[in-house]
């Protein structure tokens, strides 16, 4: 039997990662909805407010190292056992430094609660520095078919595990174990899918060599934490743990629709690239098809979970929720947007530009929190519309929901600008001219609007909520769809093509 070609490699991978994320977000969305119902806002509020500090935490214990086993060509068994137990001591330190820190994130939020519940938190990364070598493994050999089972089965027990709790009457407690639990399944299954068994033998020679790579990694990664978690930090201090829990659901709900279509291309990216080599012709042809491919998925997704939010979320988890679905339809723009800034910084990172990556996730990060602190200290001058329609002044230590609304506003526009510096960089290193990256995206963009809004008009006599959101659904579908076929979209058909004639 021949061996499937890295173009038939990459397809299956897509596919895989797919479905493992399609059935992920569904169990997510199952889960979700139970979860929603029996909690509180501010039991919600109270999990997001140390979201960044274990999020940062887990950054550190992982340092970059699964990037670096990818991009290693011959890595070993050393190599991996080595990587295992690195992050398995740093984690351990690591969560004995953040247990003493408990009472000033505790202090920082007014939040009394916290002491226990971060700590409790906070072993999540210890238990994942578990399967970083396995994992790492796993994606370097592109097993996204056995990756995606298992993530499937550890989601499905720690929901399992989630909704009983919170039946119980455990409140964020339950969510807090279902956070651990998910963790602990997926690193255990993930050594035991890779086969891996780490011996006690250690050696700090992998580690000196990967390290220049990863610790911008390392670095770059805290820095998304940060970027990703910076709404519940500068919320949590400024309002209480209703309205974090507000921009939380909403941050919630737009990672399912993005985190489907980033984690594809995540899993695929930069093995792909890796494989391709150093021919500047060929890895513009790839990352061209990628990029046409992302965009061809993630605009009408993402755009349209945005079109029907203000129907979604009051169905889904009642009329108390109704806020986030606000906030949820501006993070859906640039959750449009992620999945193709991934794919840009993917291939920066096959080619080993590490320093590049961390340097621009750095700076965003940074343009953001100005913009922040520019919305938090001179709200006073502006208006904002309240739910009446009507304008009026705020202060800038009583800002208002619409005051959220322009912050949150404030992200989306840097995340879609700040796809043009991604370009310029990924121009120096395979020269693709930035119009032919635009035209590779806009018309899906233009497309999936288009289909929107003429599924907006066609509904508009439509007053049954249930009703409206199925049949926009569906329409923006149809709509998006017979475009494509009318205008001969060659992605459509190879899409079609691979999924009627091929099996996964």
């Amino acid at each position: 039997m021949t061996e499937p070609s890295l173009k038939d490699r990459t397809a299956r991978g897509l596919l895989w990662s797919f479905l493992q994320n399609g059935a992920m977000q569904l169990l997510n969305v199952v889960f979700g909805i139970v979860l929603g119902r029996l909690l509180s806002r501010s039991e919600y509020g109270l999990v997001g407010e140390v979201t960044i500090f274990s999020s940062i935490a887990a950054a550190l214990q992982e340092s970059g190292f699964i990037a670096a086993l990818i991009n290693r060509k011959n890595a070993t068994r050393e190599d991996y056992n080595s990587v295992f137990w690195f992050n398995f001591g740093v984690s351990v330190i690591l969560y004995i430094v953040l247990w003493f820190c408990a009472p000033l994130i505790a202090n920082y939020f007014h939040q009394p609660e916290l002491l226990w519940l971060s700590r409790y938190i906070f072993l999540g990364f210890v238990l994942a520095s578990l399967g970083v070598a396995a994992r790492a493994r796993l994606y370097k050999e592109l097993r996204m078919k056995q990756l995606s089972i298992l993530s499937v089965v550890g989601l499905a027990l720690s929901g399992i595990v989630g909704i009983t709790m919170a039946l119980l009457g455990c409140s964020y407690w339950s969510l807090a174990t279902q956070s651990l639990v998910f963790v602990a399944s997926t690193s255990l299954m993930c050594l035991w899918a890779a086969r891996f068994r780490p011996t006690f033998s250690f050696s700090f020679r992998p580690i000196r060599e990967m390290f220049g790579f990863s610790c911008k990694l390392l670095l770059t990664n805290i820095f998304n934490c940060v970027n990703n978690s910076i709404f519940a930090l500068v919320f949590g201090r400024i309002y209480t743990s209703v309205e974090v829990g507000t921009y939380s659901q909403a941050d919630k709900w737009n990672k399912m629709g993005s985190q489907l279509i980033t984690g594809m291309v995540q899993g695929v990216a930069q093995p792909t690239f890796v494989q391709v080599g150093d021919d500047q012709g060929r890895l513009q042809r790839a990352f061209r098809k990628m990029l046409r491919f992302t965009a061809f998925i993630s605009f009408p997704a993402m755009f349209g979970l945005a079109f029907i939010a203000p129907q979604l979320i009051p169905l889904l988890l009642g009329d108390k929720w109704l806020p986030s679905a606000h906030l949820m339809q501006l993070l859906c723009v640039a959750g449009a947007v992620l999945p193709i800034a991934t794919l840009y910084y993917q291939l920066l990172i096959s080619r080993g530009r590490s320093t590049t990556y961390m340097w621009n996730i750095l700076a965003q990060g940074i343009l953001i929190l100005l913009l922040l602190f520019c919305v938090k200290t001179f709200a006073w001058e502006l208006k904002f519309p309240d739910e009446m329609g009507h304008f009026c002044k705020i202060s800038p230590s009583a800002l208002t929901f619409s005051g959220i609304r322009l912050m949150v506003l404030s992200y989306v526009l840097v995340t879609i600008g700040w796809l043009f510096v991604w370009h310029y960089f990924l121009w120096r290193e395979i020269r693709l001219p930035l119009r032919h990256a635009l035209k590779d995206i806009l018309p899906f963009a233009l497309l999936a609007a288009l289909a929107i809004a003429a599924a907006y008009f066609v509904t508009l006599p439509v007053s049954n909520r249930l009703a409206l959101m199925l049949l926009r659904i569906v329409l923006t579908a149809a709509f998006y769809l017979l475009a494509l076929w009318l205008l001969h979209a060659n992605i459509l058909r190879e899409s079609l093509s691979y999924l009627l004639h091929r099996k996964p």
